[in-house]
């Protein structure tokens, strides 16, 4: 909604060019609580629009506008014949003469708390640690950064501007989801890439969090048998904080930043988890993404797809099984991401001749095929990508103009494909994703003592002890 508002205002502004925006009903309500939308003659049509047929869809445009009862086809007319009237923008609008928040919040009991924070929408659901004062100073001591260093930055949809956030109040979200001082550098990394694990889209997407390098270990973090299960406490408390981030962030808001008609419970710790470096007969993830494999880095991937595999792969080659999973996803800019057991890998470059990542990904990209229906049919490739076409962008703009049953290779750039290795070796499995890779951020940057040392409770700016939530 914010887009298309963005847009109509420019074509009338600049250009002086009536626009007939057009949403759906379901939007209204955004629409009129928005200054940049709110003056602007919106259209509203039925919902929904994704996965209905053209035929449904032509029905909307010659049917009434739910909202005027009028047909929409005669309100798109009457306002594109129209000149465009002296509507401007209102201002933005003026804040409160007002000092900041306190940053304490009153003594109270621990349930009343902890109703308080759920109330106020500063959880995701489950309970928190407490963020005391003492609690977060101990945080702090797990990073080398000042308090007052900002973190993260995030655009705000309510105030229409950009927040930044400080290394205490990360700090803060850190405690409220149960991490050790230790994995703090993890967790700011995540902030310092500024971004989101939720997304103001109506669809289930998801994000995953892969953490490399020395630093999964000194944390302890699960990257053998189940590690994408709920048994490790770096994996939970990591991936949860940066749901807890993104929602102190203002990304979980109902109706307002949050669209989601299902969700997807991959959001409560985003799939947090380390690489099986030690067992993995290839080089590191960070490592192909042009890092050294001494430092530690976190990575995000994101998507909307996750398909598991059956391990049923006797009858035909590993390359060939993983081949028929990716073919029914049709990609978004040829990425693809797969996490393989260490002894899918193993089998790969010992029995099939992939001597890395990338061999297997160039095999991918040359041999995985669907048909130009099957890819521009699907909804979102069709709403991303064929504008791509109509720009003369290639390959899509030749994949546009075949007849539906022709064949085409849509993971056309193996360097967009993802290879990462998980597991503890009692079942050769892999998990299948349409994730794209949004990149990595330093951890070292962020610790309390340089990587690699060795510290005892009360050196190195750690706690003397662990606390009660550390338990």
């Amino acid at each position: 909604m914010g887009g298309v508002a963005a847009g109509s205002n420019k074509l009338e502004q600049n250009y002086r060019k009536p626009v007939a925006p057009v949403s759906t009903l379901q939007f209204k309500s955004v629409a009129d609580s928005s200054p940049m939308s709110a003056t602007l003659p919106f259209i509203y049509t039925p919902h929904p629009v994704v996965g209905l047929s053209p035929e449904a869809l032509d029905k909307y445009i010659v049917g009434n506008d739910p909202d005027t009862g009028r047909p929409v086809i005669e309100e798109i007319i009457e306002v594109l014949t129209k000149p465009v009237t002296g509507r401007t923008l209102p201002p933005p609008p003026v804040k409160a003469e007002s000092g900041p928040p306190p940053a304490l919040l009153a003594p109270d009991t621990e349930d009343n708390l902890q109703r308080l924070f759920y109330e106020k929408g500063w959880t995701d659901g489950s309970p928190i640690i407490l963020p005391t004062e003492d609690r977060v100073a101990k945080m702090l001591a797990g990073t080398c950064a000042s308090p007052d260093d900002i973190a993260a930055e995030s655009f705000s949809f309510e105030t229409r501007e950009m927040v930044k956030y400080t290394v205490r109040h990360i700090a803060v979200i850190a405690v409220m989801a149960g991490a050790t001082p230790e994995m703090f550098p993890v967790i700011l990394a995540v902030a310092a890439t500024r971004q989101s694990s939720l997304m103001p889209s109506t669809t289930p997407f998801e994000a995953m969090l892969l953490v490399n390098g020395p630093i999964r270990n000194e944390i302890g973090m699960n990257c053998g048998i189940g590690a994408f299960s709920a048994f490790n406490k770096a994996n939970s408390v990591i991936g949860r904080a940066w749901t807890l981030m993104s929602i102190a962030h203002g990304f979980a808001k109902l109706r307002s930043t949050m669209w989601s008609s299902q969700g997807n419970n991959h959001t409560y710790n985003n799939m947090c988890v380390g690489e099986n470096e030690e067992r993995s007969v290839w080089e590191p993830f960070h490592v192909t993404k042009g890092f050294k494999k001494e430092d530690s880095y976190v990575s995000i991937f994101r998507g909307w797809a996750m398909v598991n595999s059956y391990a049923t792969a006797s009858k035909r080659s590993l390359a060939e099984e993983l081949s028929y999973q990716l073919a029914v996803m049709p990609p978004i800019n040829s990425a693809a991401t797969v996490i393989m057991d260490p002894m899918v890998a193993r089998n790969l470059k010992e029995n099939e001749g992939f001597a890395n990542q990338q061999d297997y990904a160039r095999y991918l990209s040359k041999n995985l095929k669907m048909t130009a229906g099957q890819y521009w049919k699907t909804d979102h490739i069709d709403m991303l990508v064929a504008s791509e076409a109509y720009k003369g962008v290639e390959p899509y703009a030749s994949w546009k103009k075949l007849p539906d049953d022709a064949m085409i290779y849509p993971y056309h750039k193996p360097e967009n494909i993802n290879i990462i290795v998980v597991g503890g070796e009692t079942s050769p499995v892999w998990k299948a994703a349409d994730y794209g890779y949004s990149g990595s951020a330093p951890v070292d940057k962020w610790r309390a003592h340089p990587a690699g040392a060795v510290c005892k409770d009360g050196e190195c700016g750690l706690p003397d002890a662990p606390g009660e939530y550390d338990k």
